[in-house]
């Protein structure tokens, strides 16, 4: 009895992964590129936000910037306009990584658990979400390393891409690379988590309750909604995330700022105050808001295509 249910339980898996396909991917991967291309300015000002303030570090203890247009304005006049791209090629490359395998899982994971899109349930959406933006986070962390340091440093790291890319390897090594992964690992769960199934869930909502149908309305107000959720989710975990990978440890050196994320923590509540946690959160949601517009738009529009 135990084989024949164990031939019927290969051979239903089987079936629906056969039934799967490469569209996920694929629509995701381009999806992402598109929306990070469109909102990357305010991702740059994000990440200089977050970084400065910090008593630990003299490279970044000034208060150069009171907010997002005023960094945006000094960036533009003291840098120049192309500043604003700075870490816009690993980005790329993350989003083209990330991107593609956080959506191709997410929609495969559902679609094993779930044969009908009907049959979704917050929970499992959930769950399916946290799975995929942990899986593909952690693939992708070495581009998200490369972008947050081109963002936050500047003209202190020239290079571009690659020789940043060899610059962390032979000064920090592998780990130097996945510096941070478990953060980023958190915060895409709760972004992952979070966004996903708020998506599904309001545009579920809004066409069957028949305000909207499936269209670009219901696409644009989900994505809104969802947007606004993941930023007050993710921001504190973003905060902690961003400086943990911003931290240089040269071999050979064991002075650290932050020692872990706990530590961490403490150190900016101790000696910036808990909002600190929130540092960056109007240019983290303006970012998330258009990043998740432009992005499922995008998506949805990839989907109707007949292929």
């Amino acid at each position: 009895m135990q084989w024949w249910a164990t031939a019927a339980l290969l051979e239903v898996l089987s079936f629906k992964m056969s039934s799967l396909n490469w569209q996920p991917f694929v629509y995701g991967g381009l999806a992402s590129i598109t929306a990070e291309c469109g909102t990357f300015p305010i991702d740059l000002t994000k990440t200089r936000l977050q970084v400065q303030g910090q008593v630990s570090d003299s490279n970044f203890r000034e208060i150069r910037y009171r907010g997002m247009v005023h960094a945006l304005v000094r960036i533009c006049r003291e840098e120049g306009l192309t500043a604003l791209y700075s870490g816009i090629a690993p980005a790329m490359l993350r989003q083209a990584s990330y991107g593609t395998i956080k959506m191709g899982t997410y929609q495969t994971l559902k679609r094993l658990s779930r044969d009908q899109p009907e049959d979704e349930t917050l929970i499992t959406n959930m769950c399916c979400g946290i799975l995929s933006g942990v899986i593909s986070s952690t693939i992708a962390n070495p581009t998200d390393v490369l972008k947050i340091r081109m963002q936050a440093q500047s003209n202190l790291v020239n290079g571009g891409m690659i020789g940043n890319f060899i610059s962390i390897y032979q000064q920090e090594g592998t780990r130097g690379l996945w510096r941070g992964v478990f953060l980023t690992a958190q915060r895409a769960a709760i972004v992952a988590g979070v966004e996903l199934p708020v998506y599904d869930l309001t545009k579920k909502n809004l066409i069957l309750s028949g305000m909207m149908g499936d269209t670009i309305h219901s696409h644009l107000v989900s994505s809104f909604v969802c947007g606004m959720v993941g930023a007050v989710a993710s921001n504190p975990v973003d905060v902690v995330r961003t400086r943990m990978m911003n931290q240089r440890v040269i071999k050979g050196q064991s002075h650290l700022i932050y020692k872990g994320t706990v530590d961490c923590i403490l150190k900016t509540w101790k000696y910036e105050g808990l909002l600190a946690l929130y540092k960056g959160f109007w240019p983290n949601w303006l970012r998330l808001g258009p990043w998740n517009i432009i992005f499922f738009v995008t998506y949805e529009q990839l989907r109707n295509i007949d292929i």
